[in-house]
C-alpha cells in the first residue's frame, strides 16, 4: 500500500515518534466544460483514484519542513509558520505554505510547525491538478490536526484563494472543487457561477476512462491562461454595452450570435464563442449521460476539442497529435484535451476491447511525430479527501 510507503519514508526522512498521519486528496480530470470555470459557466470534472498522499507530525517549534518523494534532490525545505511568504528558491513548497498563509488570513492560525511529506503518482505538469491536489490535500491536514471548522466546500475556496493571491496564478474554482467534493463513481456538474452542483453517475458499462499525458511540461503561471483570461473579461465588457450579463456563462448560441459584433477584435470574439458553446456542450453532454447517451457525449467531446484548438488556440501540436490519432482509431468514443492545455492530458473514452490498441497506435504515432513517448493511465474516479493512517 502506497501510504504505508509514505510512512516509512516520513521516519525515514524525520525520524520516528509521535503521532503521525497519513492522508490523501485525488487528481482530477474533466470531462467536458474547458476554460469555462472563469467564465461563468457549467464544468463536468472527476476526482481520480490518483493522486498526493501526505504524512505530517505536529512540531513543538514553529518550523516547517518539507519533503518530496518526487523531487528527493532538492532535500528538505524550511520555512517557517510565522514567514509564509510566496519565494521561487521555496519550490513546490509555495502550495502548501500558501494555503497555511490563507487559513491564516481567514482567521485561523496553526499554533505550531509541521514536518510534511509529500508523494504525488499524477504525473508532474500533466494538466490532473497536481497543485490543486496538493493545497486540498494541506487544507483537510490543517483541519483535521487543528480542528479547525470547514467544510470540504471551504477548502476548495481556500485552495483557489490562496492559488491566486499566494502564487499569482489566476485561477477558476473547478481543479479544487473536483478535488475536494469528489465522489466515486460520479461526476460534478457545477454551475461555476453559482457554485450550486449535482453529482451524475459516470456509467461507462463496456468502456474506460483513459488518459494520455504528453509529457509536454508546462508551468500555469507562465502559460497564456491569464491572457486568455484576460481576453475573455474585455470580450465580456464589450458584449455588456448591448446586453445585460454578468457572465459570459450566461449567454446561449443565438444570444451570442445576435451580438457577437459589440466584441471589436477578431480574436476576442473568438475567445468568447468558445466560452460560450462549450458552456453549452456541458450542458448538452450532462443530459446525454442522464439519457445514456454515451455516443452523443463522446461527439460532444471531439466538438469541444476542435473549438479548443481553433477558437481558444489552446492545445498545440502534442495534444492535437493525441486526439487526432485517437479520433481514427475504432472504439474510441471520444477524446479531447483536458485541463488548460499547452501541454498536459487528453481524456478519452475507449470501449474496453480498444483500449489496448488505442495505447499501442497512439502511442507509436505520438513518437513517431513528436520524438518521446506518451503514458498512458487507464483511471477511476475516486472519492474526495481522506485521512489513511
Amino acid at each position: 500500500m502506497i501510504e504505508n510507503d509514505v510512512l516509512a519514508k516520513f521516519k525515514e526522512v524525520f525520524g520516528d515518534g509521535g503521532e503521525i498521519g497519513v492522508y490523501f486528496a485525488p487528481g482530477r480530470v474533466n470531462m467536458i466544460g474547458e476554460h469555462t470555470d472563469y467564465n461563468g459557466g457549467h464544468v463536468f470534472p472527476c476526482a481520480l483514484t490518483i493522486g498526493t498522499y501526505g504524512a505530517v507530525r505536529k512540531r513543538t517549534d514553529k518550523k516547517l519542513r518539507f519533503y518530496s518523494m518526487n523531487f528527493e534532490k532538492l532535500g528538505v525545505l524550511e520555512s517557517s509558520i510565522e514567514e509564509l511568504k510566496p519565494e521561487k528558491e521555496a519550490e513546490w513548497t509555495n502550495y502548501p505554505k500558501g494555503v497555511m498563509w490563507a487559513f491564516a488570513e481567514k482567521g485561523m492560525k496553526a499554533d505550531c510547525g509541521l514536518d510534511l511529506l509529500l508523494f504525488g503518482n499524477i504525473p508532474n505538469g500533466s494538466g490532473l491538478s497536481s497543485s490543486a491536489s496538493v493545497e486540498v490535500l494541506t487544507g483537510y491536514i490543517l483541519k483535521d490536526l487543528f480542528g479547525f471548522d470547514v467544510t470540504n466546500q471551504d477548502l476548495a475556496l481556500i485552495g483557489q484563494f490562496s492559488e491566486r493571491n499566494f502564487n499569482g496564478v489566476n485561477c477558476g474554482i473547478m481543479d479544487q472543487f473536483a478535488i475536494a467534493m469528489g465522489k466515486e463513481g460520479h461526476a460534478i456538474y457545477l454551475d461555476t457561477a453559482t457554485l450550486d452542483y449535482t453529482y451524475a453517475p459516470i456509467e461507462l458499462k463496456d468502456a474506460k476512462i483513459v488518459i494520455s499525458c504528453s509529457n509536454k511540461k508546462r508551468g500555469l503561471g507562465d502559460s497564456k491562461y491569464n491572457e486568455r483570461r484576460s481576453e475573455c473579461e474585455t470580450a465580456l465588457a464589450e458584449l455588456q454595452n448591448v446586453i445585460k450579463i454578468a457572465a459570459l456563462g450566461e449567454l446561449t448560441k443565438e444570444q451570442f450570435e445576435a451580438h457577437k459584433d459589440a466584441i471589436k477584435d477578431e480574436v476576442r470574439r473568438k475567445r468568447a464563442k468558445h466560452a460560450v458553446y462549450e458552456n453549452q456542450r456541458t450542458i448538452q453532454a450532462v443530459n446525454a449521460l442522464k439519457n445514456n447517451d454515451v455516443a452523443l457525449f463522446g461527439k460532444l467531446m471531439n466538438e469541444s476539442h476542435v473549438s479548443l484548438r481553433d477558437d481558444y488556440e489552446v492545445t498545440g501540436k502534442e495534444l492535437d497529435t493525441l486526439v487526432e490519432k485517437a479520433w481514427e482509431i475504432d472504439g474510441v468514443i471520444g477524446s479531447r484535451m483536458t485541463g488548460a492545455g499547452f501541454g498536459g492530458c487528453t481524456v478519452s473514452i475507449v470501449k474496453n476491447d480498444a483500449v489496448d490498441t488505442f495505447i499501442k497506435e497512439v502511442g507509436d504515432a505520438y513518437k513517431k511525430e513528436i520524438g518521446y513517448e506518451a503514458d498512458f493511465y487507464v483511471v477511476e474516479i475516486g472519492d474526495g479527501p481522506k485521512k489513511l493512517i
